[in-house]
C-alpha cells in the first residue's frame, strides 16, 4: 500500500495523554524518558508534526511543555483514567477531529497516523486500529461527535476506553492494514514498566546499530 503524502492538516488536532501517576515506573514522567538521545515526547512530536501543528497535552503538569509550544489542559473529569483523557482531549480540541495518543508510545508511525487521518468521514465517529491484541483506543482518531457518549460513560463509571465502540460509529484498521505501515510491529509498544523501558532501549540500540552498519561500507569505500 503506498504511503500517503505528509501534509499539515488544518482540520485536526493531536493530543498526547500525559495524565496518570505511572506507579509501575515509580512516578516517573514517562514522556521525558530518554531513548537514543531524545525523549519519548520528542519522538512523538516528530511523528505528530507531520500531520498538524495543533498539538496539546492532556493531564500533564501546567507549564511543563510551554517551552515546546504545547498547550496543556487538565482532565475535565478527575480520576476517570484514559477515558477521561480522551474526553478531555476532544472537548479541548479546537477542531472537529482529534488524534489521541498515549504519552508512553515511543514508536509512532507517521505513515500510519496519516492513514488514520485520511479515513475521516461524516459517516463515522472514530477511526481505530485493531491489532491481534485488540482495539487500540489510545492511538485513534476521534470526532467531536464522540463527546456525549464518552461523557455519559464517565458519569456512569464505565471507564474501559475500548468499550466506547459500542456507542459510536467506528472504522477499524485491521492487522493486515496496520502491517503495511508498521512492518516491525512497534507502533503500539508502550512503556508501562521498567522492563518495557529496557526493551524499548534495546530496540532503539538495534536500530542505531543497523544504520551504522549500512553507513560503514560507504565510509570504507570513500576512505
Amino acid at each position: 500500500m503506498p504511503a500517503r503524502r505528509a501534509t499539515h492538516d488544518r482540520d485536526l488536532t493531536a493530543a498526547i495523554l500525559a495524565g496518570g501517576v505511572a506507579r509501575r515506573m515509580g512516578g516517573a514522567d514517562k514522556s521525558s524518558l530518554p531513548l537514543g538521545g531524545e525523549r519519548i515526547l520528542d519522538r512523538q512530536l516528530s511523528a505528530l508534526r507531520t500531520l498538524t501543528d495543533s498539538i496539546l497535552v492532556v493531564g500533564g503538569a501546567q507549564g511543563r511543555y510551554e517551552a515546546l509550544g504545547l498547550r496543556t489542559v487538565p482532565d475535565a473529569i478527575p480520576a476517570g483514567g484514559a477515558m477521561a483523557g480522551i474526553y478531555s482531549a476532544i472537548v479541548a480540541s479546537p477542531h472537529a477531529w482529534t488524534l489521541v495518543v498515549a504519552c508512553d508510545m515511543p514508536f509512532l508511525s507517521a505513515p500510519l497516523l496519516l492513514e488514520l487521518a485520511a479515513r475521516r468521514s461524516a459517516l463515522i465517529d472514530v477511526v481505530m486500529p485493531r491489532t491481534p491484541d485488540g482495539l487500540q483506543p489510545l492511538c485513534a482518531l476521534y470526532s467531536e461527535r464522540c463527546a456525549p457518549s464518552l461523557r455519559s460513560r464517565l458519569e456512569r463509571g464505565l471507564l474501559r476506553a475500548s468499550e466506547i465502540v459500542g456507542d459510536v460509529r467506528v472504522e477499524e484498521l485491521g492487522p493486515d492494514e496496520i502491517a503495511a505501515y508498521d512492518p516491525d510491529g512497534l507502533m503500539f509498544v508502550n512503556v508501562n514498566t521498567p522492563h518495557d523501558y529496557e526493551r524499548a532501549k534495546e530496540v532503539v540500540d538495534r536500530e542505531r546499530r543497523g544504520r551504522a552498519a549500512l553507513r560503514d561500507p560507504i565510509t570504507d569505500a570513500t576512505a
